[in-house]
Order: structure tokens, then C-alpha cells, then sequence
């Protein structure tokens, strides 16, 4: 088992390894994955043909956020538009990866909680599940929700303006979305196991924050995924289920350290996934 005295890059593979065993579901359970597959299915067609649009309108878009290059010689005029068109389907895509998960886990929410739920049960000692009640756990969600998509909008923001700059636009804004983008999915992926043993969201954060590089390897690979076309559908269930295993994981490591003594972790939890991690 990883612990966080092993090397960062080493526990960042940990984490990549995490999906890997989430992938590994299509081949024993392929139906549930199927049905995870739906939700995401829906969302990305939809944000595929936003996707479409904004290509085919990139051009005129990019001349009306470029008023000042109107008086410019037609060469660098030319470049600043060529150059706002490519950050804006930039932009465009970095908006649909930080999103798409928070999007499809709100549509999709009860087949997602079926597969943690089912890797619970295949990995042992299952917890109990807190419910907090249909109308509370329904708003809980869509303040969750909404919460994600303001903040990673902005971010999206921030990184299409980014994107702008010569050379840092093309070297470090890549690196910066893919960590950024990573360590918000490995929180989305991670929520329903957390949930089910009432962990909130403030201790989910500095429980997956005590070993930052396994949790971005998790999510960092599922960003890179969501980039190739397509692939998002395939690997969004297996994700939760890796998001599941992390979750545990995490919660076992803050029990054996005292962290979260009091955090509500089911029985045997932590011996197990010591076992099965």
C-alpha cells in the first residue's frame, strides 16, 4: 500500500492506477457501467454540439472580443483574431472538461451512487449511507453543484485570459488547467463515498489534501481522458468508481493518523482498505 512518505510521483501513479482499476469494471460489470455510461452519453452530445457551434461562429466571435485590433495592419490584425479564435475553443473546451462531471454527476446522480455503491459492497464493509432526507439532500446537491460550476467557470476564465499570452498560453496554461481541472474532478469523483459516511465537504477537501498527489493522479488522468473525443462517456463510470476506492483510502489514512477522529467512518473501514488498497 502507498503511504505519503513514498516519492510524490510515485503516489501520483498510485492515483493514475486508481482508474485503471475503475476501467477494469467495463470487463466484470459491464451492464452497471453501461448504465453509468447514459448520463454521460446525454451531456456530452450536448456539449459537443456547443462545442460544434462555437467553431463554426469562432471567427466572428473573435472579431467582436478584438475591437481594438480594427485599425491594425491586416496581417496583426489577422493574428490577434486567429489567436483570440483559438483561445476561445480554448476556453471552450476547459469550460466542458470542468464542468462535465459536476453536470453529468447532477443528471446521472442516482446510477453513479449504484456504482460506488457497488464498489463498496465488492471491496467490504460497506458504510451505512447518511441520508439526509430527499428535499435537504436534494438541495445540498444543487448548492454543490452550482458551487463547482461557479467556481470552475471562473477558473475557465482566468485560464482563457491566460491563453492569450504568447508562449504562456501554450506551456505553463495547459499544466496549470490540467492540476486545476484534476484536483476538482478527484473532489466531484470522491462525493458520493464521502457522503454515505457523512464526511463534509471541508473534511473531504483536507482529507484528499493529506496525500495531494495521489488525488491528482486520479484526477488529472480522468482529465486528460476527457479531452479525447468520446472518451469521457467510457471512462465517467469507471471514474466514480476510482473516486469511490480514493475516498476510502482517504478516510482510512485520516483514521489511522487521528486527523478526523471524529469524522462518522463505517467500522472496519479503514483496516480494509489498508488490506485492499
Amino acid at each position: 500500500m502507498q503511504t505519503r512518505r513514498d516519492p510524490a510521483v510515485r503516489r501520483f501513479l498510485s492515483g493514475v492506477g486508481l482508474l485503471g482499476s475503475g476501467l477494469r469494471l467495463w470487463i466484470t460489470d459491464p451492464r452497471l457501467m453501461l448504465t453509468g455510461a447514459v448520463p454521460a452519453l446525454i451531456v456530452f452530445l450536448v456539449y459537443a454540439a456547443g462545442i460544434v457551434a462555437l467553431a463554426f461562429n469562432a471567427d466572428s466571435i473573435a472579431a467582436a472580443v478584438t475591437p481594438f485590433a480594427s485599425d491594425w495592419d491586416s496581417t496583426l490584425r489577422d493574428v490577434a483574431r486567429a489567436v483570440a479564435g483559438a483561445a476561445l475553443l480554448v476556453g471552450g473546451v476547459l469550460l466542458v472538461v470542468f464542468t462535465f462531471t459536476a453536470v453529468t454527476l447532477a443528471i446521472g446522480g442516482p446510477f453513479y451512487e449504484a456504482i460506488s455503491r457497488r464498489v463498496e459492497v465488492r471491496l467490504g464493509d460497506a458504510p451505512v449511507p447518511v441520508e439526509p432526507g430527499f428535499w435537504a439532500g436534494l438541495a445540498r446537491g444543487l448548492a454543490e453543484t452550482l458551487r463547482v460550476l461557479a467556481t470552475t467557470a471562473g477558473i475557465a476564465v482566468v485560464l482563457f485570459g491566460l491563453g492569450l499570452i504568447p508562449f504562456l498560453g501554450q506551456t505553463v496554461v495547459p499544466v496549470l488547467a490540467a492540476l486545476t481541472g484534476g484536483w476538482f474532478l478527484s473532489l466531484e469523483l470522491t462525493a458520493f463515498a464521502f457522503e454515505a459516511r457523512g464526511v463534509s465537504g471541508r473534511d473531504k477537501r483536507r482529507m484528499l489534501s493529506a496525500d495531494r498527489p495521489r488525488s491528482l493522479g486520479l484526477g488529472v488522468a480522468t482529465y486528460l481522458l476527457f479531452l479525447v473525443p468520446f472518451a469521457a462517456v467510457i471512462v465517467m463510470p469507471a471514474a466514480v468508481a476510482a473516486g469511490t476506492r480514493l475516498a476510502r483510502e482517504a478516510v482510512a489514512d485520516a483514521s489511522a493518523t487521528g486527523a478526523d477522529a471524529s469524522m462518522p467512518v463505517a467500522d472496519g473501514a479503514a483496516e480494509d482498505v489498508s488490506r485492499k488498497g
